[in-house]
């Protein structure tokens, strides 16, 4: 991650688990839908007034904060002519020169007075497809690995719509999200790969667990 790039925050939302309708009249609890914010206190569980509906996949310490790069909403929507609202993915925060080819897993960044730490890429639901009606979107996020990704935090503190990002520290393994996407989607026998990402000490527990448990069943075919 080049820290000379310039950070901006696009768009800062929050919101906690309401109905969302879809389809033909359906509906399911999700907090996918938020709304842009001038100022939320960070927290080491998450933003205050946010929240999560499915605490199996989404939520704690290592996924308090959902990012989102802003350059995938152009690209998006070029693609498949249809405009995005703000906060389309769920995320947080969504911001420029933040890409999952940029970022690597355990960078640290200043946002606001908080400190957050990447810990893994996002593992997109059909709950996008639902909010946009286009099943082809999701694939085209995991075929590409343009999914975002999460962090933890480290410290406490206000963030607010115009706050400053800043990159604090490049991890030295430099595994980019963009990396570990392709090894988790595309490459799930790479053993080598998957031993990359687990030397980095900061990656979320989830994936530690997951990768582990491939590699295991992967151990008797190598």
């Amino acid at each position: 991650m080049d820290s000379n790039k310039l950070i901006e925050l696009k768009n800062f939302s929050i919101g906690l688990p309401k109905t969302m309708k879809y389809g033909n009249d359906q509906e399911m609890e999700t907090g996918i839908c938020k709304q842009a914010i001038e100022e939320a206190f960070l927290t080491k569980e998450g933003f205050r007034g946010d929240g999560v509906a499915d605490l199996r996949y989404h939520g704690g310490t290592d996924r308090a904060v959902c990012v989102y790069p802003y350059e995938h909403y152009l690209l998006w929507e070029k693609e498949f002519a249809r405009p995005l609202s703000p906060s389309t993915f769920g995320e947080n925060i969504t911001v420029t020169n933040m890409l999952e080819k940029d970022v690597c897993i355990g960078d640290t960044f200043r946002l606001g007075e908080a400190v957050i730490q990447v810990t893994q890429g996002r593992i997109p639901c059909s709950t996008i497809t639902k909010r946009t009606n286009n099943p082809a979107l999701l694939k085209r996020i995991v075929q590409t690995g343009f999914t975002g990704y999460l962090c933890r935090v480290l410290e406490e503190g206000i963030v607010r719509k115009d706050s400053n990002v800043t990159l604090l520290e490049s991890h030295s393994k430099q595994v980019s999200i963009l990396e570990a996407n392709e090894i988790y989607f595309r490459n799930p026998k790479d053993s080598e790969g998957m031993k990359r990402i687990l030397a980095v000490e900061e990656l979320a527990d989830e994936w530690k667990e997951m990768l582990t448990e491939r590699l295991s069943k992967l151990a008797p075919l190598l």
